[in-house]
């Protein structure tokens, strides 16, 4: 009979004692930045507490004291068959692809507020794991204190804890006025929000002081409208032509609508779209109106909306960050590297937005 998976003469995976339990070594040298939600060797000291940037510029050093020099990567079953048993699991994958140094990333925020949001709303949330939902509330927590420390994206964090807090309100109804599940666990998520909410109150944002220049309305009309057209989300065009008079003047300008259309659209969509629409063939049409019956109709890029996404290698069947990397056997088995160059060369990776990433777990 042929031995299909690991059964009780398996050498085992070795193990790390953290503040949140045993973790998997090969998961903890995957994380980038230690946090103390996530990560935290016993016996290793601040000075050795280094992001995966960092640790990248030394030299090998030992596994005991430091993590490897991995990029943040993770391996997924895409099907199960007789030869390959398994499953994913995103506490694993969240850890391993390193989402909590990720939040203090600008280009990947966005891609991890978004995931968020999922995970939160459709009560989602309550349905994972205790260890899933512990560590997406860390993931929480630190989104809050960046936001808190950088003072931008406030009105995300908002968003985020709307969705908290109807699925804490939710979930206190659902038996007896108390929350399904472990008791320990409930009062492990009560502080943890209680902390949220606490940094969420305290942040302030206070107007540069009359030394910092120059300040927004002191830049030409010119700056403006370059600052505008590189915009992607069609709520904040409303918003800062809401905010400023200069603003609303430039945001009612056809270009930058019109950009703003072909950004999202193909050109295929727009030739349909203007068939329709445009009323003379002599006059410019309105691409503000162009956009939002192409929004109806065939919605927004969703990879448009993050600087950066995750993608799924389709050779080795890996998520990583692209600008990362990861260690891919099209780069590591020269046999391999010969067999793609006869079939025509290396296949480019798939994005995955966070929807897509969701549904390797089943959720």
């Amino acid at each position: 009979m042929p031995f299909i998976s690991k059964d009780w003469r398996s050498p085992g995976e070795e193990w790390v004692k953290t503040q949140e339990g045993w973790e998997k070594k090969k998961v903890l040298e995957c994380t980038a930045q230690r946090f103390p939600a996530i990560t935290n060797y016993n016996n290793t000291d601040e000075n050795q507490q280094k992001s995966w940037s960092q640790d990248s510029e030394d030299g090998d050093k030992n596994s005991n004291d430091t993590v490897s020099r991995i990029p943040p990567h993770c391996h997924i079953t895409i099907k199960c068959t007789r030869e390959i048993a398994g499953f994913n699991g995103l506490s694993e994958a969240v850890r391993r692809l390193d989402f909590s140094s990720a939040v203090r990333d600008v280009r990947r925020f966005n891609y991890i507020c978004a995931l968020l949001e999922l995970l939160l709303g459709g009560q989602r949330l309550t349905h994972l794991p205790g260890a899933a939902q512990k560590l997406l509330l860390s993931m929480l927590e630190q989104l809050a204190d960046q936001v808190a420390t950088s003072k931008q994206n406030l009105n995300a964090l908002r968003a985020l804890l709307v969705c908290l807090s109807s699925v804490v309100e939710s979930e206190r109804r659902a038996c007896w006025g108390r929350p399904l599940g472990s008791r320990a666990l409930w009062g492990h998520h009560d502080h943890a929000i209680a902390r949220i909410y606490r940094i969420a109150r305290d942040i302030r944002i206070q107007e540069p002081g009359p030394e910092v220049v120059p300040k927004l309305h002191d830049l030409p009309e010119e700056c403006i409208r370059e600052i505008l057209l590189r915009i992607s989300d069609h709520r904040d065009l409303d918003a800062a032509s809401s905010a400023w008079s200069v603003m609303a003047s430039v945001c009612s300008e056809r270009r930058i609508w019109r950009e703003l259309v072909h950004f999202h659209f193909s050109q295929q969509q727009i030739e349909v779209a203007l068939s329709k629409l445009k009323d003379d063939d002599h006059s410019e049409p309105d691409w503000k109106n162009i956009f939002h019956h192409l929004r109806k109709h065939y919605g927004l890029r969703e990879e448009a909306q993050f600087a950066e996404t995750l993608s799924l290698c389709r050779h080795c069947k890996c998520l990583f960050w692209r600008s990362l990397g990861h260690p891919c056997i099209a780069d590591q088995c020269p046999e391999y590297r010969e067999r793609l160059k006869e079939a025509g060369g290396p296949l480019p990776p798939s994005p995955v937005p966070p929807a897509a990433f969701l549904k390797f777990f089943s959720l």
